[in-house]
């Protein structure tokens, strides 16, 4: 055992499986054409700046040859991280790596995993906000969640555990009353037709009134006489 962690021995014996390098990607290969699940493995960030290339030490080249000896093609993408800021970059590589396993014909490309490692905990949160359709698990050992405290503010979408949490619903904001839409009213229903209404029957004539006879005229009354009244002065004149 080496006196640096990153010469720590791999705790499993696995047998070793062919390895090809594309650049800054390592691919493990299992046996046979495949087409084979496809796995990326995100090592820690950031490493010492004296440390090797993460892609050469024995932890991850035993990482690499237990998955190829399960049957899944491994990709280990060589990262470098000096300051919070090299984050985006990082996260565009290991988006890269994928891409190269899903391009090559011995990997089934609808079938990939993403393993993340140590303080690569904090790329999390693109793979949880926004899952890609091929994507079939995530896995993290001994993960970096949270930014440390004495690190500069980082960019939130570093902060796995905000995609892990539901965000908070805004609750609806009233309407003021002057400009509030009048409620929906529900359409009414169609009136049933109402039946015909039966003719009434025709009435009878009634018969023709017999004609009264005519009245009998009244005869004449006669003129009373009326009497003439003279006073007694006129009276005593023609008696004397």
């Amino acid at each position: 055992m080496g006196n640096s962690f990153w010469e720590t021995q791999f705790i499993l014996d696995p047998p070793p499986a062919p390895t090809e390098r594309h650049g800054d990607v390592d691919l493990h290969l299992p046996a046979g054409d495949g087409p084979h699940p496809g796995v990326v493995v995100v090592h820690g960030v950031p490493g010492p700046p004296q440390a090797p290339d993460a892609r050469d030490w024995p932890l991850y080249r035993g990482y690499g040859a237990l998955l190829a000896d399960r049957g899944a093609v491994v990709a280990i993408p060589r990262l470098a991280v000096a300051s919070p800021d090299d984050l985006t970059t990082v996260a565009t590589r290991i988006a890269d790596a994928a891409a190269l396993l899903r391009a090559d014909p011995r990997v089934d490309s609808d079938r990939l995993a993403v393993w993340f490692f140590s303080g690569a905990g904090l790329l999390l949160g693109d793979w949880l906000r926004d899952p890609p359709r091929w994507l079939r698990g995530l896995a993290a050992t001994y993960p970096l969640l949270a930014p440390l405290p004495d690190w500069p503010p980082i960019d939130r979408r570093f902060h796995p555990l905000d995609a892990l949490i539901p965000p908070t619903p805004t609750p609806p904001q009233p309407t003021p009353p002057d400009r509030r839409a009048p409620p929906a009213r529900r359409a009414r229903p169609a009136r049933r037709a109402r039946p015909a209404r039966r003719a009434r029957p025709a009435r009878r004539a009634r018969p023709a009134r017999r004609a009264r006879p005519a009245r009998r005229a009244r005869p004449a009354r006669r003129a009373r006489a009326r009497p003439v009244w003279f006073p007694p002065s006129a009276l005593r004149r023609r008696s004397c």
